[in-house]
């Protein structure tokens, strides 16, 4: 029988009630792919542990998340069609999946594959690679940071958010000319981190 943390039960009982079934589907099938798998809450959230971070899920107001700590390795050598199932891993550029009912994720036996194949990469011990050295972040302007002190959500994204993710909304926000440019432009920033979505991601290939 699997080790359930009450927290999460509660957290999918208050979830909106399209969300419900998805989080409660995901959990299942990440216990079945991985049995040793114990659960915990971080961030506010939903979080799976196996020989360190596995996986976790998220719901937001009209869609749910999921995704593997190591998504960067997980997905190297699958098809672009795995890649919505994930928002990244640390050093990674994030990729915002939007769940929106049951028939927006892959089949059970697709998942549990993919669970499968992140339960190998942390019973080899197998690491993300650092990131190369990038430019430094510029200095948080306290707009900006009072805006994301509003927005839990937000907050908590961009917390995880990689430097160069942090760097691109901090410039297009300070490079803004006019008082009023700059007032839109924090309150749309707002509303993408929320999401889970990098500043360009409306460029990504979905």
């Amino acid at each position: 029988m699997p080790t359930l943390d009450p927290r999460i039960d509660a957290y999918i009982e208050n979830s909106a009630d399209f969300a419900k079934p998805i989080l409660a589907r995901l959990r299942a099938l990440v216990h079945k792919g991985c049995p040793e798998v114990t659960e915990t809450i971080k961030w506010g959230m939903p979080s799976f542990e196996y020989k360190g971070p596995f996986a976790g899920m998220a719901a937001f107001k009209q869609h749910c998340t999921f995704g593997f700590w190591k998504a960067a390795l997980l997905f190297e050598h699958t098809s672009e069609g795995d890649a919505k199932f994930t928002w990244g891993a640390p050093g990674r550029d994030p990729i915002a999946a939007k769940i929106t009912s049951e028939a927006d994720l892959p089949s059970d036996a697709k998942i549990l594959a993919l669970i499968r194949r992140a339960k190998k990469l942390n019973d080899e011990g197998v690491v993300v690679p650092k990131e190369k050295a990038a430019k430094k972040t510029p200095p948080m302007p306290k707009d900006f940071a009072d805006a994301l002190k509003k927005s839990r959500p937000a907050t908590l994204h961009f917390e995880e958010f990689p430097p160069s993710c942090k760097r691109e909304y901090i410039e297009w926000i300070t490079e803004a000319k006019r008082d009023e440019t700059r007032e839109k432009r924090l309150a749309q920033a707002i509303e993408w981190i929320a999401e889970g979505k990098n500043r360009n991601w409306k460029y990504q290939k979905k």
